[in-house]
């Protein structure tokens, strides 16, 4: 009888921690969505549902439908009205997808290391237009400066390109610093002319991100940290480093199949950040007004700097964007590597906000350009790719 009584009494407790546990998680939760909609502005229940509706028949016949495993959230004026996860972080796990599970937003990286390069041009520790040999002895390439490596326009190629062809051993992780010494040593041939015309390429800001180092004192990492993670409370952000390879989000081709780590997997500043939907609405938000930066700042980044090509595509600082008519402005980066899809929309004129990421290739994660235009006035001209 002691021993049934012992177990009961065992039972009971298990469950009441258990209960406790479920409850702290919901608190927690709950705590996370009161600082994302800190900043929300007041939006009608009419508008906030209409939305909603619009984002929940595209997530269901665009994503869910074709086999979407990852995060989608949708806010208007700073108010989520749209919040969906979907899948395992591993997807022959248990890992259900949850708000603090973090994803490799690829490219969308290079918005953080843009407006870094930015904040520290606020605080006078440099200037964009300073030359590339101020920062790094040696260079070869002359008349190429901080802002022409912001904006895409210096005519590097891509280091995994050069690399490939000077017969890099893919058995040696290439660092930032590799990057650097290569270009150095071996003297690719530009793209094009020094600021002819705007050439995407991930070695700009490989570079940038060195910048960024030799002028704070401080490691990349924990330079982003100190401005932004912290400051924003964004607690599921960090950048990878390779100790974090067995315990990183990992991803996956379209049939399932996981990617591994490559040699290129280290380099950072074009790549390399983790985040989540909530994580990455609270870097949305802090670059509306003057939170983080002055507005002069956000204008410049937001500013296009390409006209070779007609049309409404163009590229700010690190940030790309559609120049509709009027002026309106959608700013946005979307990302892609191994498996690892995102997009981050901020559609200026409505304060509408549209991210997705996924750790399993989905090419309708980039697909948002009907959503945008059922949520609001704007209309893109789709012959322009």
């Amino acid at each position: 009888m002691a021993r049934k009584r012992t177990f009961f009494y065992y039972i009971v407790a298990t469950l009441l921690l258990s209960g406790c546990g479920a409850s702290s998680a919901k608190k927690k939760d709950k705590a996370e969505q009161d600082i994302v909609n800190a900043t929300a502005n007041n939006l009608s229940k009419a508008e906030a549902d209409r939305c909603r509706r619009i984002a929940e028949d595209f997530y269901d016949s665009s994503l869910k439908r074709t086999g979407f495993n990852g995060a989608m959230l949708v806010a208007k004026k700073g108010q989520i009205v749209f919040e969906q996860y979907n899948g395992f972080g591993h997807l022959k796990g248990k890992d259900s997808i949850t708000p603090n599970t973090p994803f490799h937003i690829a490219s969308t990286t290079k918005t953080f290391t843009a407006m870094a390069v930015l904040k520290l041009a606020e605080e006078g520790k440099l200037n964009i237009n300073d030359s590339l040999q101020k920062f790094f002895p040696g260079f070869p390439y002359e008349g190429m400066t901080v802002k022409i490596l912001l904006n895409q326009r210096s005519g590097l190629p891509n280091y995994a390109y050069y690399l490939e062809k000077a017969n890099w051993d893919n058995k040696v992780k290439v660092t930032n610093e590799d990057v650097l010494q290569t270009l150095i040593q071996y003297k690719p041939d530009l793209q094009n002319a020094v600021n002819r015309r705007f050439n995407y390429s991930n070695t700009n800001f490989v570079l940038l991100a060195l910048i960024i180092e030799r002028v704070s004192g401080k490691s990349y990492a924990d330079y982003l940290q100190e401005a932004f993670f912290t400051p924003l409370q964004m607690t599921n952000t960090k950048v990878f480093n390779r100790n974090d390879s067995a315990t990183a989000t990992p991803s996956y081709m379209w049939n399932g199949v996981q990617e591994a780590f490559t040699y290129l997997d280290v380099t950072y500043g074009d790549k390399n950040i983790y985040s989540t939907v909530r994580d990455l609405l609270k870097w949305d938000q802090a670059l509306y007004g003057n939170k983080l930066f002055k507005q002069s700042t956000l204008d410049s980044a937001f500013q296009p700097y390409s006209f070779e090509k007609p049309g409404i595509h163009n590229y700010g600082f690190g940030w790309r964007m559609y120049t509709l008519a009027n002026n309106n402005k959608i700013i946005y980066h979307n990302g892609w590597w191994h498996g690892n899809n995102s997009t981050f929309y901020r559609v200026l004129p409505d304060s509408l906000t549209i991210i997705i990421l996924g750790n399993k290739f989905n090419r309708n994660i980039y697909r948002v350009k009907p959503l945008i235009e059922a949520m609001t006035p704007l209309k893109f001209s789709y012959g322009e790719e």
